[in-house]
């Protein structure tokens, strides 16, 4: 008669297991319990660690040492900026008086000129009018060359910004507004203007 393998009773579960039916048990030992932690960690209850804000706070010395070099970079910033206004201030007063001493410079022919003039004014009297005219054609040259050329001339539109009316004289053959007659020349160009040009302007009944 065969024998036939006796079949193994059914596992019943332990209802005290908290792992349950099917769970699969840690080699060694049960499975942690729930809320117990499961290995050593910072505890989320307790005080923050020197290292959680970044290290320790500076101390009283370090802040008024830091103080203390901010206010001496301050300092030297204010003496930089000084000197470097002074400098400005003389480099600008020097490049004045040079340039006065230039334009001092170009008028000593004008002068030499002149006194050249009345050195001869008494053996030849009628060549003092010659070399006065001469003498005055080198000083308006001068004054062109330094920006600011000569305008004496007639039969123009009156500018308002190169002429300056004195007089009004009423003449029939010219158009109105016409400079007729410059009686004190201008000198300059707009902003480099040193004064405009005394004149008299035609005009119409």
């Amino acid at each position: 008669m065969p024998i036939h393998p006796r079949e193994s009773d059914p596992v019943v579960p332990d209802p005290s297991d908290p792992a349950g039916e099917g769970a699969v048990r840690p080699p060694g030992g049960d499975l942690p319990r729930s809320g117990s932690p499961a290995g050593p960690g910072p505890d989320p209850g307790g005080e923050p660690g020197p290292d959680a804000a970044g290290g320790p706070a500076p101390t009283e010395d370090e802040h008024e040492a830091e103080l203390k070099e901010l206010e001496d970079r301050w300092r030297r910033a204010l003496a930089d900026l000084d000197n470097l206004r002074k400098r400005h201030v003389r480099e600008l007063e020097r490049e004045r008086t040079s340039e006065r001493s230039r334009t001092a410079a170009a008028f000593l022919p004008v002068i030499d000129n002149l006194e050249l003039a009345l050195t001869h004014a008494g053996s030849d009297p009628g060549a003092i009018v010659e070399g006065v005219r001469t003498v005055r054609d080198q000083a308006v040259n001068v004054l062109e060359l330094l920006g600011y050329p000569r305008h004496a001339e007639t039969g123009v539109a009156f500018d308002p910004a190169r002429h300056e009316v004195v007089g009004v004289v009423q003449d029939a053959d010219t158009p109105p507004g016409t400079v007729v007659e410059v009686l004190r020349p201008g000198y300059g160009d707009g902003e480099r203007q040193l004064r405009p040009a005394a004149v008299t302007v035609a005009k119409r009944e």
